[in-house]
């Protein structure tokens, strides 16, 4: 229906319908007496074409006819005013969504892939302590190579390998920003036939620098040390020694991977994702049994008031007993002594270190893990570990 449309007419109308402003192709749309709209009717390539410009009485008459105008203009310059709206948004929304708040739900989304939670903590950290100070508040649609940059090159010769990290976590956040369309052109953080061109190569630029660990000729007194002190993290931290375990999968170890003197750990906490079983030795039953006394109803293998064990419990104690050494350095302080040590095949250690054989020939034939022989292993080197040392003593009550 065309007439003048007026305010009173608005208001007052309640009869479901089109109603058009006489020559303008502006109509209020009635869906209901309090369910009113302002639409811009206009054809475009042949096709006819709504656009919202708002709801009444929240858009005024005046308000809505110069809206129909701007949009009457855009199409006497050639352009869809629908199109022109939709970009206008979009450049809106990038404006608006800046980058720490993105990374940080980028973060979110990606951690369900992740094994271990400690990769979620090196993600957050690495970008609230490097990137974040630079680009943190900046929108993605405006963050540029120079940005990436100074993020990066402070750090990349003295910390190369950190920084080569967040320069892969930035590249996928900045991805994953133009895959959801809140930015455009090339990755600022993109290494081939970008960054490449700027920055030294990491392999070249520094050597890889391995965990500190002790020469193999330590371990005995740092065991023998360790044995004189109290505490469940003290307890664990042996019992990742004498597995040559990683201290993701001592701390997350569960009672019930253990059963008829085999420790199983499923492929989802093992770093190569498979299946890995460790022969338990005589001292690290005791461990695991010690561990079961000082928390009983716990689900963990070693555990405060059935909490886990930090990242961090088992490296502190050998912090605070003085030595230079890390958790995962006592594996290679475990490799050491086999080569120099003793007559096992170099196939054996590499099993008890749930090493991956890089090899596919070789590793097709190598399908058994060798339980049998690896206990003798384990059982010689706890054995080494243990020279000149008293196990822990653990009064256990009497019924």
């Amino acid at each position: 229906m065309n007439i003048t449309l007026s305010f009173n007419f608005a208001q007052k109308i309640t009869k479901t319908g089109r109603y058009f402003d006489s020559g303008s192709g502006l109509h209020l749309w009635v869906k209901s007496p309090s369910k009113k709209y302002w639409i811009f009717r206009y054809m475009k390539l042949g096709k006819r074409q709504d656009m919202s410009l708002g709801v009444f009485p929240f858009i005024s008459l005046s308000e809505a006819r110069k809206g129909a105008m701007e949009a009457r203009i855009k199409l006497a310059q050639g352009v869809n005013p629908i199109e022109d709206k939709r970009a206008l948004k979009k450049d809106s929304l990038k404006e608006q969504t800046k980058f720490k708040d993105f990374a940080k739900s980028c973060i979110e989304l990606k951690s369900p892939e992740w094994k271990n939670s400690k990769h979620g903590d090196q993600w957050t950290y690495t970008i609230e302590e490097f990137a974040n100070p630079v680009i943190g508040d900046k929108p993605l649609n405006e963050i540029t190579t120079e940005d990436i940059l100074k993020i990066l090159q402070p750090i990349w010769l003295n910390k190369t390998e950190t920084a080569s990290r967040l320069r892969g976590r930035l590249e996928w956040i900045l991805a994953s920003a133009t895959t959801r369309k809140l930015r455009e052109g090339i990755n600022p953080a993109q290494w081939r036939a970008h960054l490449d061109t700027i920055l030294p190569k990491p392999k070249k630029t520094n050597k890889t620098k391995h965990f500190k660990a002790l020469h193999f000729s330590q371990v005995p007194t740092f065991i023998s040390q360790l044995r004189e002190r109290e505490g469940i993290s003290a307890i664990a931290l042996e019992f990742a020694i004498l597995t040559c375990a990683r201290t993701g999968e001592v701390i997350g170890a569960k009672r019930s991977e253990v059963q008829d003197g085999v420790w199983t750990i499923s492929g989802e906490r093992m770093k190569a994702g498979k299946e890995h079983r460790v022969p338990l030795t005589t001292r690290t039953l005791e461990l695991i049994e010690i561990g079961k006394y000082l928390d009983p109803d716990s689900p963990y293998l070693f555990s405060i008031e059935g909490k886990a064990l930090s990242n961090m419990a088992m490296y502190s104690v050998a912090k605070r007993m003085g030595f230079d050494t890390t958790v995962h350095g006592f594996r290679s302080s475990f490799r050491d002594w086999v080569s120099e040590l003793t007559d096992y095949p170099t196939e054996l250690a590499e099993k008890a270190l749930a090493h991956t054989i890089q090899n596919r020939v070789e590793a097709a034939y190598r399908r058994g893990d060798l339980l049998a022989k690896r206990l003798s292993l384990m059982e010689d080197w706890s054995d080494y570990c243990a020279q000149g040392s008293t196990t822990n003593v653990v009064a256990l009550k009497t019924a």
